[in-house]
Formats: structure tokens, sequence, C-alpha cells
């Protein structure tokens, strides 16, 4: 399982060969709690940097861009009831979307976990 980063904090780990996006922790401590979550359409068709979800916030709404293009193949449904969990876990039960990649190395030139720390740490 590798795991990579994007410069607008969403997260993509492979899982076979599909990818599970999520937002990071940094992302969800920015939008606060977590009360909605407007999951994408399964067979959605989305290119890199579309638009695939939005979470609301109590204090903000945030759009979770695709960090690549390819088919929406599972959504996170426990989100619908449990918005919350994107806030208890963000990289792991609160994942938002899967997706079967269209070009593999859309991810491979995503940001690995020193790129992305580094990126976060010049935004403290």
């Amino acid at each position: 399982m590798t795991t990579k980063y994007t410069e607008d904090h969403e997260w993509a780990r492979t899982e076979g060969d599909l990818l599970v996006i999520g937002i990071t922790n940094y992302a969800q401590e920015q939008l606060g709690e977590v009360v909605f979550v407007e999951l994408p359409d399964i067979d959605q068709s989305l290119e890199q940097r579309d638009e695939a979800a939005v979470i609301e916030s109590v204090k903000a709404a945030g759009e979770v861009k695709s960090p690549v293009g390819g088919t929406v193949v599972e959504v996170n449904e426990a989100l619908n009831n449990n918005p919350e969990k994107i806030n208890e876990d963000p990289s792991g039960d609160g994942w938002v979307y899967k997706i079967k990649p269209a070009d593999s190395n859309e991810f491979e030139a995503l940001m690995d976990d020193a790129a992305y720390d580094a990126l976060v740490e010049t935004l403290s």
C-alpha cells in the first residue's frame, strides 16, 4: 500500500488496482466538525482535479478534488449517517470514495509523505 498526497490535502492509497481517496488530517482540522458529505456517484467519470465530493463542516464547506482521473467504483456510504468519521479517522474509516484510475502516471506524480509533510510545515 502506497499513499500519496495532493497540494489540496487529499490522499490516495493503492488498494489492488484501485485507489482509495480521502482528505488528510490537516484538511479535516482546518474544516472542523464535519456535518455532511456529498459523495460522488458510482460510475462517475472524473478527470484529475475535478470536484468529486463536498464536505461540509460547522464552519466551512470544502471540495474533495480527485487526485487522479478515472471512474468511481465505490463510495463510503457510512459517511451519509456518520460524517464525523472524517474527523475521527480521516486516513482510515473516513475515506470518501474508491476510483479505478485511468492513468497510473497521475498517481506516481503525486507527493510522497516527505513532500506533503514539508508542504504542511510551510502552512503552520
